[in-house]
Formats: C-alpha cells, structure tokens, sequence
C-alpha cells in the first residue's frame, strides 16, 4: 500500500522554479504536534507573563503603601517626642507655680506612674501580648498631659482670689544675660576651694538695667564689701530679693516698687569677676533657689 504524501508547492514571487517539498502523514502529524505544543507553551507563557506583571502591581502598590506607612509612622514618633517635650515644658512650669503658690497637696507635680499590683500579678500564667512602643508612649504621654492639665486646673482656683500673693511672688529674670553660676554647691572663683552659692550670677553688659521681680518695698539699699552695691526688697510674707554688684542704685529705702521697676544698674561693685548681677531670694531669711520662682521664658 503506497504512503500517503502531502505536498507544499513553494512559488517564488521572482523567477525562478517552485519547489515541492513531500511530506509523508507522520511527519504532518509530527509537525502538527510540535506547533500546537510550541502554541501552547506560548499561551501558558503569556498568562504568566500577565499574572505575574499584575502580581509586580500589586507588589508596587504595596511597597509604595509600605514606605507612606513608615513615613506616617516616623511624623508620628516625631510629634509624639514633641508633645512629651511640651508636656515637661508644662510640667516644669507647673512645678514652678507650685512653688510660688506653696501649695502642700500637691506640693510638687510627679510623673504619671502606671504600676502593677502585688507578686501574684508577675507570677500569672497568661501571656501578655506585645503592645505597639508608639502606641503606649502616645497613652502615657496623654495621661501625662492630663495631670498636667488637672494641676494647673487647680492651680488657676487657687490663684484666683490670690493676686496680691502672685503680684508679691517674685517671677522674673532681674535682668537679660545668661546663668554663669547657680544656685547651690560650687568651686570658688577666687579660693578654688568648695563652697556654696546661694544665688544665681546672671552675667550682662554693664549698665544694663535691673529689674524688681515682684511687687514689695525697698528695706535696704548700702555697699556691702563682698555684694558692692546691693539693694534688698520685702515682699511680704517672709519673702525678700537680693541685688548684688549694681553700678548705681535707682531706688531708696522705703520706697514701694512694683515688678518690672527699674532699682539699679548692672556693674562689677564688690567682689566680682566681671560685669553681673548676683541675685538672691530669702525664705523667712534663708536662701532658696530662685530659679524655682521664675515662670518667665
């Protein structure tokens, strides 16, 4: 029996003799196969192609979400660091007006605590799961911020029928300059041996003026060998301000002066260094740090 031939006639467009090229049936079928297999890989490979170029979009998608996700996350732990910063602005200032008012309860503003009960509460058998840091930090920092808030609440009531004691509580800086000692152990500049401060130096240009920090009246106003000229204000309730190593004096005894009043003038009288003003407040006689009075910033 004669095989069954297929033929392809190939004419060319140009001169030239067709060519006839015989195939038998299993070739064609041969043929046949391998084109439809290579049809097929290609087919399975455009689907992939298209999968995976949807799959990298959605990867995009999610890692440009990612990195939105992170810079929220980063703004978040920066304003969650500045609110802590002004919440202990607010607490220091708060702690400062207690001071002032001398209140007893509380006396002193402390941190917010959040603490566990007795042993059994650290003995427990059921795991604590892990909480986000951002998360407590802005939780402490808001409970932080409402003691802050429930403190000065007080403290508003407190001082609303005390504005003579506010108008006589010293609260300011007597003068512009920068702090060069403060208040409490220090070297001597002049002995090198330890001693101890009982005020703040507030170092300036000379000349500057010298500011009363709060309202009372002038007890003293002399040369003293170690302060030069120094003037010294009551203010009332066992309080009283002391101005060292002024150049000249602008007030006298029993004169009243109100806060923000002129008394004198920066200078280097005394035993000074150079050109500051060495200023002192005396509770019923005995130096306090004045730094605990000034609210001013």
């Amino acid at each position: 029996m004669a095989k069954k031939l297929f033929s392809v006639i190939l004419v060319p467009h140009h001169r030239g003799k067709s060519k006839t090229i015989s195939l038998t049936e299993k070739k064609v079928k041969l043929l046949v196969g391998i084109g439809s297999f290579a049809i097929l890989l290609l087919f399975i490979f455009l689907i992939d192609y298209f999968t995976m170029n949807v799959v990298r979009q959605k990867y995009r998608a999610l890692q440009d979400e990612y990195n939105l996700q992170k810079q929220n996350i980063t703004t978040y732990k920066l304003s969650i660091n500045k609110l802590e910063q002004r919440i202990q602005d607010f607490e220091n200032y708060a702690k400062k007006i207690n001071v002032m008012a001398g209140l007893k309860s509380p006396e002193v503003l402390r941190e917010v605590g959040v603490g566990g009960g007795g042993r059994g509460d650290y003995q427990s058998s059921v795991p604590i799961p892990p909480q986000d840091t951002g998360l407590m930090k802005a939780r402490d920092a808001s409970r932080k911020a409402a003691g802050v808030d429930r403190n000065l609440n007080t403290l508003v009531r407190f001082f609303e029928d005390k504005t003579i004691q506010l108008a006589t509580t010293p609260s300011i800086w007597p003068t512009n300059g920068w702090t060069t000692s403060g208040f409490g152990p220090r070297t001597d500049p002049f002995t090198g041996k330890d001693g101890f401060h009982y005020g703040l130096d507030i170092a300036t240009n000379p000349g500057n003026p010298v500011h009363a920090t709060a309202d009372g009246q002038v007890i003293s106003v002399k040369f003293e060998k170690i302060g030069g000229n120094t003037v010294i204000l009551n203010h009332g309730g066992g309080v009283t301000t002391v101005y060292c190593h002024l150049s000249k004096f602008n007030v006298k005894v029993g004169q009243k002066i109100k806060r923000w009043d002129v008394i004198g003038y920066v200078g280097q009288t005394g035993k000074a260094l150079g050109p500051h003003v060495h200023y002192e407040v005396r509770k019923n006689g005995k130096a306090v740090n004045p730094w605990n009075y000034i609210i001013e910033e």
